[in-house]
């Protein structure tokens, strides 16, 4: 993420859900097996905060009323904000050798509570009619979650910060640029500032289908990673925002899950296409570009793995994962 010479980048996991697992035990997976004994991943852990009001909110949509209550469940000073065994896990991350995450925010949308459709529609009128009670809802969530990553950062040092971001469409985020950075992108200077302060190196917007008309408005507001996901859209292929943004924009994943349900042609056309040029180019982690589901057969994920590994400098250690 930095530019420079690794000897290889990280190999992270896409997430295997376990209806994946029982189905590729139903074919070819011995039920022992374990992923990691098959194939090769970095770990990758994440610091697990409980960042949600205590106790939640019942009404929906929020009120001007209802921020008084809001605010006061919102308590950085709770104990229990953190891990039980806080002191001894932080004591074992000054020695650790893997990847450590720290996730801050879960979005405009999941921050207002949507949970089905009717929640999301609900929350559009309220986008609309009173954009100041939504955006001082998001001030009081940033303000919490801003003295969060100051108390976290100032004990343990992270590899990376994310945000996730739920926000596209196929056809472009579910809000207007203007509206995002009046309710939500300018609420998350706060915590953008505690990240700054502490010196941490990889700011991640970790978003959903086509959110390319925000990114001009994040760069510039401090975030310099992007993960997308389940991305059908041309504008978010990763060599075109690579040529737009430049080292700017660090980016991990990029590979079209959809390349693992076609065969061997499909994935190496979709992998060869992308990773090798964006690589050299540095500051990027190549990955398929979401969860792997029961359509993806295990010989499909085997042979995305190994041409993975190979591509990105182990391809010793890929053959040998892999099977090959």
């Amino acid at each position: 993420m930095s530019f420079g010479t690794p000897d290889r980048v990280p190999w992270l996991e896409e997430g295997l859900r376990d209806d994946v697992l029982d189905r590729w035990r139903q074919q070819v997976l011995p039920a022992a097996a374990d992923l990691a004994s098959l194939f090769h991943y970095d770990r990758r852990e994440r610091i697990e905060l409980d960042l949600s009001p205590r106790p939640p909110l019942t009404a929906w949509p929020p009120t001007w009323q209802d921020l008084s209550r809001l605010r006061q469940s919102l308590d950085s000073a709770d104990p229990v904000r953190l891990p039980a065994d806080w002191s001894q896990r932080v004591a074992a991350w000054r020695d650790r050798q893997h990847i450590l995450e720290l996730p801050l925010h879960q979005g405009l949308f999941l921050t207002l509570g949507i949970h089905d459709w009717s929640s999301f529609e609900q929350a559009l009128f309220l986008l609309e009619d009173d954009p100041d009670l939504v955006r001082e809802v998001m001030d009081l969530h940033a303000q919490f979650i801003a003295a969060m990553a100051d108390r976290v950062l100032g004990e343990v040092e992270v590899d990376f910060v994310s945000f996730s971001e739920p926000i596209g469409s196929t056809h472009g985020s579910l809000v207007s640029p203007a509206r995002y950075r009046q309710v939500a992108l300018a609420s998350y200077r706060p915590i953008l500032d505690v990240l700054q302060h502490h010196r941490v190196p990889t700011i991640t917007f970790v978003t959903y289908a086509n959110a390319a008309e925000l990114l001009p408005d994040l760069l510039e507001a401090g975030f310099n990673c992007l993960w997308a996901i389940e991305v059908e859209s041309p504008e978010m292929d990763y060599r075109i925002l690579r040529r737009r943004f430049g080292r700017d924009l660090r980016l991990i994943g990029g590979i079209d899950l959809d390349c693992l349900l076609a065969g061997p042609q499909a994935i190496e056309r979709e992998m060869l296409d992308k990773v090798p040029s964006l690589l050299a180019q540095g500051g990027y982690i190549p990955l398929a570009d979401g969860r792997v589901r029961t359509n993806v057969s295990l010989a499909s994920y085997r042979y995305y793995r190994r041409l993975l590994e190979q591509l990105t400098g182990g391809r010793e250690q890929g053959c040998r994962a892999a099977g090959g």
